[in-house]
């Protein structure tokens, strides 16, 4: 498969992202833009050699550069738009194994390259002509700016007992001391940094890893547990019993405290979202909007639409009220600490007042990357013949009536098909799972997935 990907370049390190590619990459991002851009870094092994590569690129196209250091992506989006630069690279391969690295190209305002953007680099790298000239280059610590943009926004009123997971990736150096200087009590688990994730992968959104997250919030009698990707731009939440709040959940906690200061806000969710979000957003007077899953598009989708927050289940979160509308797992966190400190319950108690169905985990089959479409084509018209169902084809085909939905779309990472089926009770996820196995008949291995 390509590195050149729908939202971002990723590969393994060595056999398919080298110093030279970083080099030629960064030479491609500099012949389109102008002026001066920021370069940050994740904490892979890999990580400082294709920095280095990657800048030496980039000046010698006549770009200048900032280079901010090993920071966490959402560091490197503010960094963007508060030195007022023309664009940014992080060199970050988020959730994936060691052995991976990647770049997040950036336009001004903390915009990320997507699609045929990412294409067209690619396409320029093969090419190998690029334009020359000398850029400028400088180091810069954001840190202390970050953490301190953050106060401004985050006021607590009573003390919080947080236990923080940060993977030993990038949160570890700035989530830490942005709890203790709000006041928080905080135990640690996993700051120090090592590219070698040796605790367990840096992905909150798979529950295994958080286990000692989970545990240490028990133990402890915490309020709460956060815990970080290796970027740092998501973020997962584990209340005080040790359950774990999905990212639709969350959404919905969030979209409360923004429609009582918003009222009518508009609120951008991915489709894999639940029913229960949608209705609990209406029924606190705000406009829900289906879209589709990336962070690059659903970016462009706030701008577009003017509204005050977005979220996918994978933990990104994108605040746009008092804060650029770039996904942050970081001020996520202390977005929902704030919302627990001031709220006087317990975060369960929170959580319980969201409607809960009945749903699947999120379902992956693997398939050839040249039909992938085409299933999900054949599903779409397939749905179109059956009228009791509301048809959302935003990103793939989600099937959606009064009791429930189910969800079948292409990956854009790889060549698998993603699934979701929920019900509001179990007898209508069952039906819903039904209704579509009948669907799959000349699909074997899809109707066996359900």
């Amino acid at each position: 498969m390509s590195i050149y990907r729908a939202y971002d370049i990723r590969g393994i390190y060595g056999s398919e992202i080298s110093g030279e590619t970083a080099e030629k990459i960064g030479k491609a991002y500099g012949s389109k833009i102008t002026g001066k851009v920021a370069v940050g870094q994740d904490v892979r092994l890999s990580s400082p050699k294709l920095s280095q590569a990657l800048i030496k690129g980039i000046l010698s196209t006549g770009v200048d550069v900032v280079d901010v250091g090993v920071v966490p992506t959402p560091l490197l989006y503010y960094s963007i738009i508060h030195l007022g630069l023309d664009g940014g690279v992080m060199l970050t391969a988020s959730h994936n194994p060691p052995e991976y690295n990647g770049f997040k190209l950036c336009k001004k305002g903390a915009m990320t390259y997507y699609g045929d953007e990412i294409t067209a680099i690619g396409e320029d790298v093969g090419k190998g002509v690029f334009r020359k000239g000398f850029g400028k280059y400088e180091k810069k610590d954001v840190a202390d700016d970050y953490i301190k943009y953050v106060m401004e926004r985050i006021k607590l009123k009573r003390k919080i007992k947080v236990v923080l997971d940060c993977a030993n990736g990038t949160a570890g150096a700035i989530a830490p001391r942005l709890f203790k200087e709000l006041g928080c009590e905080v135990i640690e688990l996993f700051s120090e940094a090592d590219g070698n994730f040796p605790n367990h992968p840096a992905d909150p959104t798979v529950d295994t890893n958080l286990k000692e997250l989970i545990e240490t919030v028990k133990k402890t009698g915490a309020d709460i547990g956060l815990a970080y990707d290796g970027d740092s731009d998501r973020a997962g939440f584990v209340d005080e019993k040790g359950g774990i709040i999905r990212g639709d959940q969350a959404l919905a906690i969030f979209s409360r405290e923004i429609l009582a200061a918003n009222p009518g806000a508009k609120i951008i969710f991915e489709v894999k979202c639940s029913l229960a979000l949608q209705e609990d957003i209406l029924s606190h007077g705000g406009k829900p909007i289906m879209y589709r899953t990336g962070h690059s598009f659903i970016k462009k989708k706030i701008k577009e639409e003017n509204a005050k927050i977005a979220g996918e289940m994978s933990g990104h979160f994108f605040f746009a009220d008092d804060f650029p509308g770039f996904d942050d797992g970081i001020y996520a966190s202390a977005r929902m600490v704030k919302i627990l400190s001031n709220s006087g319950e317990k975060m369960s108690e929170i959580v319980d007042t969201i409607p809960k169905y009945h749903s699947t985990p999120e379902i992956r089959v693997t398939v050839p990357e040249e039909i992938k479409f085409q299933l999900v084509e054949d599903v779409k018209k397939d749905f179109q013949n059956k009228k009791e169902f509301e048809l959302i084809t935003v990103d793939g085909v989600r099937a959606q009536n009064k009791d429930g939905w189910g969800l079948i779309r292409a990956s854009n990472t790889g060549p698998k098909l993603i699934l979701r089926f929920e019900g509001k009770t179990q007898e209508n996820l069952e039906n819903i799972k039904n209704t579509f196995r009948k669907t799959f008949e000349k699909y074997p291995h899809l109707k066996d997935k359900i």
